[in-house]
């Protein structure tokens, strides 16, 4: 299995979900090696920030990279993207401090993606293997990674509400689950928290367009929900996202309960805090071979 990026350029433009502002974004091939790095081009001088978690800065209700004082809002989504489509190496020029928001998920930039085409690179692909089991707990909040022979998530959620009581799903990463199960799936809210947000100069282009708005009782968006169970979908989404962060996919299993952006990067700093947690192995090593890999979607795994 080999590295990937993209063949063509992508450039396109929509409203931040926080900053409610327009922001323009191209994406482009990168070399081996180079992994995912945004560039802020609105800033006299372009300022590079490496997805990696070492760079996260915040996770108030978003992950947020930032580097020297620069930060990029709300990367979780396109994140997810990349990691669900397999692709290592990509370069986004971006000329706000926020991604856009989009629909609320992943599907417009996975189909932004696979219309640019995904170039298969002359490298080996590199993989995050957790050797150990390591939990983080934060109240009744809970996030495990334990050794796996490939990657699956399972995840439940737990609001104060009707439609989001003991909600629980389980996804293992295989050909094809991220696209037809997973990435669709839209961030949510609440309705009574709307105020406070905008009190709190966020989620000022949030709207019914990208974003489901849960009332006391009931779904407040027209088309409804995406699947019965769209909130934990949603859940997963973004800790896939996250996970990405740890610089190339893991192969692992990951249990989450009630957790979201600060659980799952408390997880990723404790992964790494030991050596003895985790190991990087290439698709061409021998011990490669033990484990049950996905072809994350693409027929052809060879480079051109």
């Amino acid at each position: 299995m080999y590295q990937r990026t993209i063949k063509r350029p992508i450039r396109f433009m929509g409203i931040g979900l926080h900053l409610g502002e327009k922001v323009n974004v191209t994406i482009r091939s990168a070399p081996v090696d180079s992994g995912i790095v945004f560039i802020r081009t609105d800033l006299e001088r372009p300022v590079k920030i490496k997805a990696d978690f070492s760079n996260v800065i915040d996770t108030q209700f978003a992950t947020t990279l930032g580097s020297n004082g620069v930060k990029i809002w709300t990367v979780e989504h396109l994140m997810a993207a990349f990691m669900g489509l397999g692709i290592d190496n990509a370069i986004i020029e971006v000329d706000s401090s926020e991604i856009p928001i989009m629909d609320g998920s992943a599907s417009p930039f996975v189909y932004l993606l696979r219309s640019a085409g995904i170039e298969i690179q002359n490298k080996s692909k590199k993989f995050f293997v957790i050797k150990r089991p390591i939990s983080v707990i934060n109240g009744d909040k809970k996030a495990t990674l334990t050794p796996y022979k490939g990657l699956k998530i399972t995840c439940s959620v737990d609001y104060n509400h009707p439609l989001i009581t003991n909600q629980s799903y389980g996804m293992q990463f295989s050909n094809g689950t991220f696209e037809k199960e997973i990435c669709r799936a839209r961030t949510f809210g609440f309705f009574k928290d709307i105020d406070a947000l905008w009190d709190s100069g966020l989620a000022k282009g949030g709207s019914l367009d990208n974003v489901v708005i849960l009332g006391d009782s009931n779904v407040m968006n027209e088309s409804g929900l995406r699947f019965p169970d769209e909130f934990v979908r949603h859940k997963i989404l973004d800790s896939i996202g996250d996970l990405s962060l740890l610089g190339a996919p893991v192969i692992g299993h990951l249990i989450a309960y009630k957790s979201g952006h600060q659980l799952n990067h408390e997880l990723t700093e404790k992964v790494f805090s030991n050596q003895n947690n985790w190991g990087v192995i290439e698709s061409f090593d021998e011990e490669f071979k033990k484990y049950n890999i996905p072809s994350f979607g693409i027929l052809s795994d060879q480079p051109v």
